[in-house]
């Protein structure tokens, strides 16, 4: 369900599979076997464990000081209570390839009602922070208005710090997230009115935030996430009314698109990469469920280019980057992939 490399030179790639296990392995197309890096599924509630199919292990990224303080962070499901956990693990002292499943610190616990809609992405941001998405605590059309309540943390992208602890937590919150000092309201939130973002990037050369947000019925959304934003859920269903016709303060998407084009959205990247030239400075994204891609480029507040990419049957779960910014693709037949151009006629 995700890939992440080490912020280090060797090669290695992370991949973490949903019921609870990271897997190593070099970072080449030949490679003939993976190492278990770590294995949680024990503490992870999963489909594979009786869970609800969108809950497990979902998002992994490693410190930006890793070579030096072997710290990495995922995201899972768990149970009794249900709940989303941040946790921070350490690379084992004797081995590289190993973690120390003993190393836990669980940074933040996030109650949910439901099973679906656990978002996640973890990320680092230009800044250092720590940006994850959170959904809206699941069920269909957002039943407690969490997305729109600032006292709640599901229905965000959050803004930490981990390199500071404050306040009894295992984290800090930086200063200048939008929402710090508001009474009653969470100050990791960095912007909401989000249903189930899955999977938000950088773009590695301007810091801007793209996300996929997977929509409800009828419009899957990509948006430009900027601090304190309101994105309007569940008032809003990309462009369109949901529960709500005011769209007073609130964020429009860069792009939405609807049924039959595909009904769940998997946020990709802006390409910065050298294999692609055609693609590259474009922002590449997917559906899950018609397996279809596409690129759109984006200046000015305007779209200014939008097309299909690639058209075929597989679903699509997750984009990720290696170190050269070259765009890695997981999907649901347990195999990697690349995207690769191909000549097209007059």
């Amino acid at each position: 369900v995700d890939i992440a490399h080490a912020r280090d030179d060797s090669g290695r790639l992370f991949l973490a599979e949903q019921a609870g296990r990271i897997h190593v392995f070099p970072g080449t197309p030949d490679a003939s076997r993976t190492g278990i890096f770590l294995d949680i599924h024990a503490r992870v509630r999963s489909y594979a464990s009786g869970g609800h199919n969108e809950e497990g292990l979902l998002a992994i990224a490693f410190h930006p000081d890793y070579p030096t303080n072997g710290q990495f962070f995922i995201w899972y499901t768990a149970s009794s209570p249900l709940r989303n956990v941040l946790s921070r693990f350490r690379v084992s002292a004797d081995d590289p390839d190993r973690a120390d499943p003993g190393s836990e610190t669980v940074l933040l616990e996030s109650p949910k009602p439901f099973g679906n809609h656990n978002g996640s992405t973890l990320v680092f941001g230009p800044d250092g922070y720590l940006y994850f998405s959170i959904g809206d605590g699941g069920s269909a059309g957002d039943p407690y208005g969490n997305a729109q309540n600032l006292s709640k943390l599901l229905g965000k992208i959050h803004r930490i710090d981990l390199n500071r602890q404050e306040n009894g937590r295992a984290y800090a919150i930086p200063p200048d997230n939008p929402f710090v000092g508001r009474s009653g309201a969470c100050g990791e939130i960095w912007a909401y009115g989000l249903r189930n973002v899955w999977r938000m990037s950088f773009d590695r050369q301007t810091g801007e935030l793209w996300a996929g947000d997977v929509g409800q019925d009828r419009w899957e959304e990509i948006d430009l996430i900027t601090k304190g934003g309101n994105y309007g859920w569940n008032i809003r269903e990309g462009f369109h009314e949901f529960r709500g016709r005011s769209r007073e303060g609130l964020i429009e998407p860069v792009t939405e698109y609807g049924r039959p084009d595909g009904a769940s959205v998997t946020g990709g990247y802006v390409y910065r990469g050298n294999r692609l030239p055609n693609l590259r400075g474009a922002y590449v994204y997917a559906d899950y469920v018609t397996g279809r891609f596409w690129a759109l480029r984006y200046r000015d507040r305007q779209v200014t280019m939008q097309k299909e990419v690639l058209r075929q049957p597989k679903n699509i779960i997750s984009f990720a980057e290696d170190p050269d910014a070259e765009l890695l693709i997981t999907a649901d037949d347990g195999k990697l992939y690349r995207l690769e151009e191909v000549p097209v006629g007059p």
